[in-house]
């Protein structure tokens, strides 16, 4: 049985994904503060985070990750934020992610593979040197 999605639900999740995208830190601190997910996922399986790391927003990353978010997450498509992070060449990003936990060989294509396939020799020292 599938059950409606309340469309009230479905409004707040779309702003907060948003808040996410653009890089809005303390307002979507403030929602997971007060109870929405810090693992909240999209109908693609990205989470707050990936759409954070994959919009450039290193603040908003940080403050997912302080408030319990997992940094090695893959969306439904076997895709890691530290990998669109080294896709998109959010070097703060990628550093925030890399403190919070995140593993460059998680994910298909992991972000090491990712930093290869670019031929990002310093992605892949600072990966080994972890």
């Amino acid at each position: 049985m599938s059950e409606v999605p309340d469309p009230e639900v479905i409004e707040l999740a779309t702003k907060v994904f948003d808040l996410a995208r653009q890089g809005e830190t303390e307002a979507l601190a403030a929602y997971v503060d007060a109870g929405v997910p810090a693992d909240l996922t999209n109908d693609k399986g990205d989470t707050l985070v990936m759409l954070a790391a994959y919009h450039g927003h290193a603040a908003a990353v940080e403050a997912l990750l302080a408030r319990g978010a997992e940094p090695n997450r893959a969306n439904d498509r076997g895709q890691t934020p530290l990998a669109g992070a080294v896709f998109k060449g959010e070097d703060a990003v990628i550093r925030a992610l890399l403190a919070g936990g995140a593993d460059p060989e998680a994910g298909t294509p992991s972000a090491a593979d990712t930093a290869r396939m670019f031929g990002k020799t310093d992605l892949l020292e600072l990966f080994e040197g972890r």
